[in-house]
């Protein structure tokens, strides 16, 4: 837990306190060292101005004529919080008109409230935190009501599907398993019955998708994780092996920061490079990735990838050497 959730669930307790906390139970409410109680308790008490009495022995409690008048300065949230208030308030506004405008509104109201409350009585203007979408696609909405509805109801769905990457159209039956939202983007991860298998199928892929009266087979989480989130990207699959990429010294400062996969392991090289190691099986999405950097990453394992990387980058740099038009 970091400082400032400690900060914050500490200032819980002790308002909801009628009786003096001991240290040992604060210890475990807020899973840290009994030193760390006593600095987070001194914060409290000498930065923030909280009106916290008792002692070691006693226990610690919010002096009961002042508590009702204390409150954390400013808005806590960290950042996921805020991404999820965003979200939700992205929702409720798109939602206008809709099947949900009427059960959100009091939804809004007590969003508005808490933020209210936290800030003192000021408005919070959230609308200078933004979100902004990066590289959507337009989906069919009917197409999507569809799948979301077969995916929960747990029906069979039948649709048709054009590839993205040869333009073929297949007529596809399916138990849906869940719906996966990656880098702006909506994915079906389902059971294809025809071919015997899991696969993802991109939702803007799709449609005349009609959900069908079968229910749907159910596959276990350890068998999607396996073999839809054991890999790199979204269409992973099982791993075929373990992909080696290096950065340069200037990118490795942006590298080491990212999470790029549940299982990668990296490391900093005496010289201020970066290596990157994860699982892969198809290689299109982590090569997007990598070339993404240009001339500040390489693979060097395995040498099928990196001969692809090659060959990509060759294409690339042919591009430039004719006439533009």
């Amino acid at each position: 837990m970091e400082r400032i959730e400690r900060i914050h669930a500490l200032h819980r307790i002790l308002t909801a306190a009628r009786y003096p906390v001991t240290v040992q139970r604060l210890q475990e409410e807020l899973e840290c060292s009994r030193a760390t109680v006593y600095r987070d308790l001194a914060y409290l008490r000498d930065q923030l101005m909280a009106p916290v009495i008792g002692n070691g022995e006693a226990g610690f409690r919010y002096d009961p004529d002042d508590s009702s008048r204390f409150e954390l300065p400013g808005l806590w949230l960290n950042s996921d919080e805020l991404h999820s208030l965003l979200a939700a308030q992205q929702l409720m506004l798109r939602s206008g008109g809709g099947v949900l405008s009427d059960a959100l509104a009091p939804l809004q109201q007590r969003i508005e409230k808490l933020l209210d409350d936290h800030a003192g009585g000021r408005r919070v203007p959230v609308e200078r935190v933004r979100v902004i979408p990066h590289r959507t696609r337009k989906l069919d909405e009917t197409a999507f009501r569809h799948v979301a509805t077969a995916v929960l109801d747990r029906k069979q769905l039948a649709f048709e599907y054009r590839a993205r990457s040869t333009d073929q159209h297949t007529r596809r039956a399916v138990s849906p398993q869940r719906l996966t939202h990656y880098r702006d983007n909506w994915y079906l991860d389902a059971w294809d019955h025809e071919r015997d298998g899991l696969r993802s199928f991109a939702v803007d892929r799709i449609s005349a998708a009609r959900q069908l009266d079968e229910a749907a087979r159910d596959v276990p989480d350890e068998e999607l994780d396996r073999q839809l989130a054991s890999s790199y990207g979204i269409f992973s699959g099982t791993p075929k092996g373990w992909a080696t990429i290096l950065f340069s010294a200037k990118a490795a400062r942006w590298v080491a920061d990212e999470h790029w996969h549940s299982q990668q392991q990296g490391r900093f090289l005496p010289d201020g490079r970066y290596e990157l190691k994860l699982p892969y099986s198809s290689g299109r999405e982590l090569l997007m990735d990598v070339l993404h950097y240009g001339s500040d990453a390489e693979i060097v394992e395995p040498p099928p990838l990196r001969e692809q990387a090659r060959t990509l980058l060759q294409l690339a740099i042919s591009n430039y050497e004719r006439s533009p038009g």
